[in-house]
């Protein structure tokens, strides 16, 4: 079957001229048309690529597979296939692709996954292929998990770079590395943590970087948390009042160490909690703190919250931080 230029896999400013079934199922889906029929799997074979690439065809297929049994979704994939690929990057078409990796039989995983070979790297700094990854880090066998993601495992041409952070920086990218931090194996994703070496404080302080590396102090592996923690025992109070960092402080607080945890709780009182349970960002941080922090300390921040300034008692102390827009959070953790 020859590939189907729909809506928003043709690059052109060609009209495409729809098939008669998708027109027909148009009609059904339209407020006068609804009663006429019950659309079904069998109702668009032969148009499938079509559907894929059509807005309500698309979420019709992705229902459909749900429930379709593996005749039905033999035909549907052996359809695809041919324009697999294209479609991982198409706007509807790439959530058809999904539903294969979740529904499809291993074999049909596998070849999709084939499909992706020396394509990884602009797959994930796509906005629909990145999608598409992710899902097939979730449904793919150990080997085939290690194969494509070991594409990333490369510098980019003008040297000045390397592939994962390329994808880390970026808005698509930073969550197939998320992915593979999630589901693979350490042993095949060492080299995403021989490459942030010397670079999680940086990357702890950037909008996409922070996300990456959160996920690595929730990995289940203690070398991996070492590496972050390690680097990051000089850098806590940049961290706590980041409007990035401070997710990551969060998280050292919470899947750290105790000596880590106990480190960034010290800090906070050594320099006054009021210096950061009224700020924006560090607020969350405190909020952490007396949330898995031991009862001394829990008693000490309070303490230094309930400590009256100059010309106040305790009870005023306490009411600029329940009037405080960020502060409240705080006291409300103590409640």
């Amino acid at each position: 079957m020859p590939l189907y230029l729909g809506p928003s896999l043709n690059n052109s400013n060609t009209p495409v001229v729809q098939s008669g079934a998708l027109r027909e199922f148009h009609a059904h889906c339209s407020a006068s048309g609804s009663k006429n029929r019950r659309f079904e799997l069998k109702d668009v074979y032969s148009n499938v690529v079509e559907f894929a690439g059509d807005q309500a065809g698309s979420r019709f297929l992705q229902q459909k597979l749900e429930q379709a049994n593996s005749d039905e979704k033999g035909i549907i994939f052996d359809e695809i296939m041919p324009n697999a690929r294209q479609l991982m990057f198409d706007v509807f078409g790439n959530y058809v692709l999904q539903k294969l990796f979740e529904h499809g039989d291993q074999i049909q995983k596998k070849q999709l996954a084939n499909e992706m070979k020396n394509h990884i790297y602009p797959l994930s700094l796509q906005m629909y292929g990145c999608r598409v990854v992710q899902k097939a880090f979730d449904h793919i066998l150990t080997d085939q998990q290690a194969e494509l993601v070991s594409e990333l495992n490369e510098v980019v041409p003008d040297k000045s770079d390397h592939r994962v952070l390329r994808c880390i920086r970026d808005q698509n990218g930073n969550h197939v590395i998320q992915k593979a931090i999630e589901v693979i194996d350490s042993r095949y994703i060492g080299f995403i943590y021989e490459v942030v070496t010397g670079k999680i404080i940086e990357l702890s302080l950037h909008a996409y970087g922070c996300r990456v590396i959160q996920r690595m102090l929730e990995k289940n592996d203690p070398n991996v948390k070492r590496q972050v923690l390690d680097e990051l025992s000089t850098c806590d109070a940049e961290l706590i009042k980041d409007q990035f960092g401070n997710y990551v402080a969060q998280h050292v607080i919470t899947h750290g160490d105790i000596t880590s945890r106990n480190r960034i709780i010290k800090l906070i009182l050594d320099r006054g909690v009021k210096d950061f349970a009224k700020h924006k960002f560090a607020s969350n941080v405190v909020e952490k703190c007396v949330v898995h922090g031991t009862t001394a300390q829990q008693i000490e921040i309070l303490r230094q919250i309930m400590e009256p300034g100059h010309n106040q008692t305790q009870g005023e102390s306490l009411y600029e931080y329940v009037k405080c827009g960020f502060g409240n959070y705080v006291i409300r953790k103590f409640t």
